[in-house]
């Protein structure tokens, strides 16, 4: 693996150079999170649709999960501890609908935007970033090639090819502009509050009659978006991250299709086989001035509600973790602390796990999908009753975005707060928990408050949707 220290630019600066570029990936970690990514030019590119695989363009068999699986075994590299954790490997996004891979599901009678279920790049080049230190690497792992001098001779082309687009690289400081019509046209929900409410009762009415104890539902805003307009996708997630700075930000560009995420919510993540997930359920508004931001805080933290809500998943994501990790290992050393973000506070609890012998983590992404703070308890129940209720496939919005690397780390999160395109449409969803004392009204002023920074970035009004 070639390595080489550079000066420091800004993440989303040095990305910059590689935005034009289909499959070229930034993974932001906004003001919470130590380090960020920039990953272009893949060795392979493994996409699956209904259960169709693709591998490099050609039909492989197999479910997605075991495929990437299979591709992931054929490379190791053995990873530096000094550098950033992500040195190589998969990077991409992880679709709500591949749980129909995993368990009999309905099918939804709508597919809108038309997403890969999944699309990873398999990666020997990165670019990675310390922003607490201030420092930044080239990283070339020579990939595919197996013998010594053929290994380091690609490592020293790819690093090569990278510094070159790398010079193109230019400060971006100002805020952009917000796309106006005729790039964006027609926005509208797939619910009105009536019909939203109307949503939330019928699951607390099946919680009621015994069906969940739990659901996870969401409203999903559309548009038709100029096909000629593209390229300013990724002022879209500038104008985002610079809204609302999150811990889990990723920009995939996978040409026709791209993903504008800023997740405060991790999935999973898997450092030398130890386990982490932080499920978020709980959520006010922040307030306008201090002494009300207090209140609101507080108001959240004493909610029962809102605790056994966050204690619900807790539980369900225990549950997952232990049929991968070794007996006895999982634990839960956080329960509903409070986290503030830009324009909301959330009750976050942590459960953690030790993999067992002989698993990956591959294994443990697919035992666990799609994560339980974005379905419900019990948690199969609830996802046929999310396809009943909205309708329509929900592509990356509650899926996962992030990377597993060569060396069997992994660090994904829970794709909410996601502006997902595909051939002149773009959409994104918001939506909460219900149990069985949500009120419809409140819980549909709560998917607007998910939405505000996204409505910002995007230049909407929500007042005339």
């Amino acid at each position: 693996m070639l390595i080489e220290e550079c000066p420091y630019i800004e993440p989303l600066d040095a990305y910059g150079a590689f935005a034009g570029f289909a499959d070229s990936h930034f993974l932001d970690s906004g003001d919470r999170d130590r380090f960020a990514y920039v990953v272009a030019s893949p060795l392979h590119k493994l996409t699956a649709k209904n259960g169709q695989v693709n591998l490099d363009g050609f039909p492989v068999p197999g479910d997605p999960f075991a495929v990437l699986a299979d591709l992931m075994a054929r490379y190791s590299v053995e990873a530096d501890p000094k550098l950033p954790p992500f040195q190589g490997g998969a990077v991409g996004y992880f679709g709500y609908e591949l749980a129909q891979q995993l368990e009999s599901l309905p099918l939804a009678p709508k597919d809108w935007l038309n997403m890969p279920d999944m699309a990873v790049g398999i990666y020997d080049l990165v670019i990675a970033f310390d922003q607490l230190d201030r420092r930044m690497w080239l990283i070339s792992t020579g990939i595919p090639e197996t013998s010594s001098p053929a290994r380091e001779k690609r490592a020293a082309d790819r690093m090569g090819l990278i510094r070159k687009y790398l010079r193109l690289a230019r400060p971006m400081n100002e805020m952009p502009d917000a796309p106006s019509v005729p790039d964006i046209i027609r926005w509208q929900s797939n619910f009105d509050r009536a019909g939203y409410e109307d949503a939330v009762q019928t699951v607390v009415d099946y919680i009621h009659a015994g069906d969940i104890f739990q659901a996870n539902l969401s409203q999903s805003f559309r548009a038709e978006y100029a096909h000629d307009a593209i390229p300013k996708r990724f002022d879209l997630y500038r104008r985002l991250s610079l809204a609302s700075p999150a811990p889990f930000g990723a920009f995939l560009n996978f040409g026709e299709v791209a993903v504008l995420s800023n997740s405060p919510e991790r999935f999973l993540k898997v450092t030398n086989g130890h386990v982490e997930t932080r499920p978020i359920k709980g959520t006010r508004p922040r307030g306008s001035m201090p002494v009300e931001d207090a209140e609101l805080a507080q108001e959240l933290m004493l909610s029962t509600k809102d605790r056994a809500e966050n204690i619900m998943i807790v539980d369900l994501l225990r549950n997952d973790l232990s049929k991968v990790c070794k007996p006895h290992t999982v634990e839960t050393p956080q329960i509903c602390m409070l986290e503030s973000y830009a324009n909301v506070h959330h009750l976050v609890s942590t459960v953690t796990g030790a993999l067992q012998d002989g698993k990956t983590a591959v294994d443990l992404l697919a035992a666990c999908f799609p994560g339980g703070s974005i379905t419900g308890a019990p948690k199969i129940r609830a996802m046929e009753i999310i396809t009943e209720l909205e309708g329509s496939t929900r592509g990356a919005y509650c899926g996962a975005i992030g990377f597993i690397g060569f060396d069997g780390s992994m660090d994904t999160n829970i794709a909410i707060r996601s502006i997902c395109v595909n051939k002149g449409r773009m959409a994104f969803n918001v939506g909460g928990g219900i149990v069985a004392d949500s009120i419809p009204a409140a819980e549909y002023n709560e998917t607007l408050v998910k939405a505000a920074k996204l409505f910002e970035a995007l230049g909407i009004n929500p007042d005339v949707l």
